[in-house]
């Protein structure tokens, strides 16, 4: 797909879903790990119910993948965006949050966008940096940055926390150059293509996790309910929106999400757990839809008809 990334009303609307959904994820995310699921099986049992479900729909739909002819660096790029989408990035952070702070984990999700910036500058038609652009995604990140606090650099002292950090910031590369291959596909069905991604991560994933974990456990049926919850909204139904995002308006776009899920996670935290909001919240907040005007300043004109 090499057509010029089109942003309507549409892709401002599945950006803000998506935020709100990775946002709400840690708490459910919270709840499965003090039931007592590892961390390594959890993120394979939210791929693995995505997976299914997905095939399952995809199954009655009956519909090709591609629209038309494809090579077998086509199908070979499918298996590359699959691990890059989640096997490898969910056992990065899996591995990489055991040692490093979670607002560390949190500031490195955020750098998606300006990891992103770059990489569809050279590769994606339509998607060149400007000044206005950079200026806009790095307003976006120091809000983020603030938003998160001292805690995001604030080191743990494990002795494993450097190579904790750098499997985080991998993890973040993943997600960007997945993204930036995922938009350069042929045309595909969005379904078929985001199932087929998920049942190439399951694939991967899985048998890792065996090895590394062991069988897994058996999950209480409340347990079994969460990661149920996990696979069908935040894993697939999540996935098949990035994929519609991304293959429609851009990797640059779709890498505002990554500025929207520290500001839910805060807001979801104290409105339904009880927590402390912080003070910089409205200052974040500020910065961040500031970053967000400058680096989509021509979507937004068109957005509001000027």
């Amino acid at each position: 797909m090499n057509s010029t990334p089109q942003i309507t009303p549409l892709s401002w609307l599945m950006v803000a879903i998506l935020g709100l959904t990775w946002g709400g994820t840690f708490m459910v995310t919270e709840v499965a790990l003090a039931g007592g699921m590892p961390p390594f099986w959890l993120a394979a049992s939210r791929i693995g119910f995505a997976a299914v479900l997905m095939g399952l729909i995809w199954t009655i739909m009956g519909r090709p993948l591609f629209s038309g002819p494809t090579s077998g660096t086509d199908k070979l790029n499918l298996v590359i965006i699959g691990g890059l989408s989640s096997a490898v990035p969910f056992s990065l952070l899996a591995w990489g949050q055991q040692y490093v702070s979670s607002g560390f984990a949190g500031v490195s999700m955020a750098a998606v966008a300006l990891i992103v910036l770059p990489l569809a500058h050279f590769t994606v038609p339509g998607e060149q940096m400007t000044p206005r652009k950079i200026a806009g995604f790095i307003i976006g990140f120091v809000g983020v940055v603030i938003l998160i606090g001292a805690q995001a650099f604030e080191s743990t002292g494990a002795s494993f926390e450097t190579a904790g950090r750098i499997a985080c910031v991998l993890a973040a590369a993943c997600y960007a150059i997945g993204s930036i291959m995922l938009r350069r596909l042929p045309n595909a069905h969005p379904i078929g293509l985001a199932t087929i991604l998920l049942l190439i991560g399951a694939c991967m994933t899985i048998p890792v996790v065996w090895v590394v974990e062991g069988p897994p456990p058996m999950p209480s049926p409340e347990i079994l309910g969460v990661l149920a919850f996990l696979g069908l909204i935040p894993t697939a139904g999540a996935n098949f929106l990035r994929v519609l995002v991304v293959r429609s308006a851009g990797p640059v776009f779709m890498s505002l999400v990554n500025y929207q899920v520290p500001v839910w996670s805060v807001v979801l935290g104290g409105l339904i757990l009880g927590e402390a909001l912080p003070r910089s919240l409205l200052l974040a907040l500020t910065l961040i839809l500031i970053g967000v005007g400058l680096s989509q300043y021509g979507a937004l004109r068109r957005l509001f008809g000027r």
